[in-house]
């Protein structure tokens, strides 16, 4: 993932931030087997500590994958949206002299996998995932030796993902202008069609960084 000096994270607190606040869906990016295509699946995770943590159906194709090479790479997306050129047009040029872009907020974990497959050890991942997705407890003990989960946790497998690097990216325009900023904020929010509002939000909230960019 390119980062320019401009869209990187301000410091670990933001994109640590942005992940606890419901970002928790991502992309499980595999080394393919020698001939095949990479093996790429998207999956609801869970932080826990330095570490990832996942469960998978025991059919999926990426455990052979993984077996080979453990070593992957997890990627969660979001608040995006298509920015017009004439939105970014500069002030005095024809509106469309504007170079469209892509605004979205992206954090990129390397990771070194490890699968989880013991009874009480996937269990135990199970309920740390379900203390996140579903902190009230409204679901049936998660106990190998207990119905019914005990009867459906042979069908799956956990996943540990030891994260080794972190590299975060919030591409907003930081680099323009703040005044062309929070313009296109505005026209995102009356827009406002699929993630444009959550896009406008987070424009607006790095407008205080210190410093400004020099295009």
């Amino acid at each position: 993932m390119f980062i320019q000096p401009w869209d990187a994270a301000l410091d670990d607190a933001e994109w640590q931030t942005w992940i606890a606040a419901g970002h928790d869906f991502g992309i499980l990016s595999v080394n393919g087997l020698p001939g095949q295509a990479p093996v790429v699946v998207p999956t609801h995770f869970t932080v826990d500590g330095a570490a990832l943590l996942i469960h998978l159906a025991r059919p999926n194709p990426v455990w052979k994958t993984i077996e080979a090479d453990s070593n992957v790479t997890f990627t969660v997306t979001s608040d995006y949206a298509f920015i017009p050129g004439p939105w970014r047009a500069k002030p005095g040029t024809e509106p469309t002299d504007g170079v469209p872009t892509s605004y979205y907020a992206a954090v990129q974990f390397t990771c070194q996998a490890t699968i989880v497959d013991e009874p009480q050890a996937k269990a135990e991942l199970l309920r740390r995932q379900m203390a996140h997705f579903q902190p009230n407890g409204d679901h049936a003990p998660i106990d190998p030796d207990q119905p019914p989960c005990g009867r459906m946790l042979p069908g799956i497998r956990g996943l540990r993902l030891d994260v080794s690097e972190v590299r975060a990216k919030f591409k907003y325009d930081d680099h323009k202008p703040a005044e062309q900023r929070t313009d296109t904020a505005r026209r995102l929010t009356e827009r406002g069609t699929a993630l444009d509002a959550p896009t406008a939000t987070q424009q607006l909230r790095r407008l205080d960084r210190v410093g400004t960019w020099k295009a």
